[in-house]
């Protein structure tokens, strides 16, 4: 008795078995084996659910690899080079996207190099078109990896000077003197002379330049030009200005006055104050700062 209920419990399981998988397990690979097919030749593309749902879950996936290998990588990382790094790893990310897209193409059946062959015109054209945006991507990474340029920068392109306030991956911005916001595509930096005036250090040296007429004392004009310098403000005390006698100018002796500043940014107000005293001073002690002249000889002609 009791072996006979024992086989009809196993016979009962046998057929839940097979109703599970003929019927159950059937009926859901049916449902993902739906799509549509296009194409024609020996190897037409399909587009399954199943494949879909692959590249869905595969995408996800990868989606919480990326923020998790982003987070472990910059938690110990100041501000200022998380943010860089965050910009070259929006590049990494897209890149990894294309290829687990790909990759689920290809493990649901699809034959990705179809995909490939017949866009291959069409993916030339797009880097044809958008072969300077790769440069400024390019440039972008380069700069952040070798820190060539950082946020706070004082810079100097085609004549423009410039504060740098923000690095992306495929443009810089930086405010210049007259308080205008100046975009330059990253590809610059790497292809074209930039002068970065604070690099190093902060500090830099610069210059007013004047002349005064011939017969003027130079030691005189030496002493207000040192003067000059050390009562301006914004003109650091160490390392201590100094002046030079330039050259013999066709109409004037030409001086400079070198001084060290701590923000270049503001230095063409610093100038424009000093030029003020200067020229003060120059009155009060009657230096004259000639203007250019030129002697008109006329010989008359003995015919």
């Amino acid at each position: 008795m009791f072996q006979e209920v024992q086989e009809n419990i196993e016979d009962g399981a046998e057929k839940v078995k097979d109703i599970i998988q003929e019927d159950i397990w059937s009926t859901i690979a049916q449902f993902l084996n739906l799509g549509y097919s296009f194409g024609d030749g020996e190897n037409p593309i399909r587009l399954t659910i199943g494949g879909m749902l692959l590249v869905i879950i595969s995408f996800l996936v990868a989606s919480l690899l990326l923020r998790l290998t982003r987070s472990f990588i910059t938690r110990s990382m100041e501000r200022q080079d998380e943010l860089k790094f965050i910009s070259i790893f929006k590049f990494i990310r897209y890149f990894t996207y294309l290829v687990v897209i790909l990759l689920s193409l290809g493990a649901s059946g699809i034959d990705v190099t179809v995909l490939i062959t017949a866009s291959a015109a069409f993916f030339v054209g797009l880097g044809l078109a958008l072969q300077e945006l790769f440069q400024d991507v390019i440039g972008g990474i380069f700069i952040m990896v070798d820190k060539s340029l950082a946020v706070g920068d004082i810079i100097e392109l085609n004549g423009k000077v410039g504060r740098i306030f923000e690095i992306k991956l495929r443009t810089t911005r930086a405010i210049t003197r007259d308080d205008k916001v100046i975009i330059i595509p990253n590809h610059k930096f790497i292809s074209e002379i930039v002068y970065n005036y604070t690099q190093n250090h902060n500090t830099t040296r610069e210059a007013v330049k004047v002349g005064v007429a011939y017969g003027s004392d130079t030691k005189l004009v030496k002493k207000i030009l040192l003067a000059c310098a050390e009562k301006q403000n914004g003109v650091l005390k160490s390392p201590i200005p100094f002046v030079l006698f330039e050259d013999f100018g066709d109409s004037a002796l030409l001086f400079g006055v070198y001084f060290f500043i701590q923000d270049s940014f503001v230095d063409p107000r610093i100038k424009s104050e000093m030029r003020f005293k200067i020229d003060e001073e120059f009155r009060k002690n009657g230096i004259s700062i000639p203007f250019p002249q030129r002697d008109v000889h006329f010989y008359k002609s003995n015919s």
